[in-house]
């Protein structure tokens, strides 16, 4: 079995309703603001299906010419809706705007300020057979050390096996892949519209969500984020098909994707019910409750993930508060989402089955 090319609208489509990644349907380094008009409008409890296009070999940096870029690889099919937005005049100001491409706002009816939304993935399917890891502009973990001898941004290119399921490296730049690791596909970028007219840069998250980078978002899994703005405007991007928690080089392995996303709206007494009161983003998977926490200082990202944590089990399980702070020291690992988005992110998997 090898990945096909899932071209925009080719292919299996899961749900009824279908949002390709068409120029006219992207953000490209931007998220949603209230002032967008949004590009759906769709009734709570509606999967839609998206496409989504990753930043990797569209860039500027890189030629802003996938059909290049990726031909050097061996790559013969490269997605139309990458080339068509690599060479429209579409408004990304490098440098400025942040890399990735996300998707138009779809706006939920009756969601309101106060309330949350659920946004549960359905399915992530890869959209080719290959994916880019980068470091560049010394934005990584190791800036200064990495990218070496003065080179502004050095990509692996990532195969896929053929049964799918695993990424490809070499061990030497040249070498045949001989290096296999799980692909986990997931949305790196999901999140709802902030209030006022001015659209944040795509790379920093916050408690809108965004760009969080937390790999256990795969498929079955749900992320449930305040409403900020009457609708929601909710959007995805930044696909990934691998990353390991802290995303040191800067990217992890970035490849398109074809998601189907449900859009859930719970209102704000049962959402205070289940969860208490979220300030940030918050996610479930089918093992855990996944708090998170969220700061430039990864010191205070770690504190505010334990405040969310000790909040999500008093007001979940009624648990005493220092009983769940001895809890979480005992029983939970918290995990480093990434450090290289400017605001980085911890997260927590707190067992579910714990509380049975």
């Amino acid at each position: 079995m090898t990945t096909p090319v899932l071209q925009p609208g080719s292919g299996p489509i899961r749900a009824g309703t279908y949002l390709p990644s068409t120029p006219e349907h992207v953000l490209w380094g931007r998220l949603p603001c209230a002032r967008d008009r949004p590009v759906l409008t769709v009734e709570s409890g509606t999967e839609v299906t998206l496409d989504t296009v990753s930043h990797e070999g569209i860039l500027e940096d890189q030629g802003r010419d996938p059909e290049e870029f990726f031909g050097r690889h061996g790559v013969l099919e490269v997605l139309d809706d990458a080339v068509a937005l690599a060479a429209s005049e579409h408004p990304h100001r490098f440098g400025i705007d942040g890399p990735h491409v996300v998707s138009r706002p779809i706006a939920v009816s009756g969601a309101r300020v106060g309330d949350l939304l659920a946004m549960t993935v359905l399915d992530a399917t890869p959209r080719v057979p290959y994916g880019v890891i980068s470091n560049r502009h010394g934005k990584g973990a190791l800036a200064g050390e990495y990218p070496a001898a003065g080179l502004p941004v050095v990509n692996a290119f990532a195969g896929v096996s053929d049964d799918g399921a695993s990424g490809l490296l070499p061990l030497t730049e040249g070498a045949e892949p001989s290096v296999r690791f799980p692909l986990h596909p997931f949305l790196g970028i999901m999140g709802v519209a902030v209030p006022g007219a001015e659209q944040p840069h795509s790379v920093p998250p916050g408690p809108h969500g965004g760009n969080l980078d937390i790999a256990l978002l795969t498929a079955g899994s749900t992320l449930y984020l305040p409403v900020q703005v009457d609708g929601a405007l909710a959007y995805v991007g930044d696909p990934h098909f691998a990353q390991g928690d802290g995303e040191v080089s800067l990217t992890a392995m970035e490849g398109s994707l074809r998601a189907t996303v449900r859009f859930d709206v719970i209102a704000r007494e049962e959402a205070l019910q289940r969860f208490g009161e979220l300030t940030g983003p918050l996610a479930e998977t089918t093992e855990y409750l996944v708090p998170t926490g969220l700061d430039e200082d990864l010191d205070l990202a770690v504190q505010h993930c334990v405040r969310a944590a000790i909040a999500l089990l008093q007001a979940r399980f009624g648990m005493d508060a220092a009983l769940a702070y001895a809890y979480l020291s005992a029983a939970t690992d918290f995990r480093i989402s990434q450090v290289v988005d400017v605001v980085k992110g911890v997260h927590a998997t707190i067992r579910k089955a714990d509380f049975a």
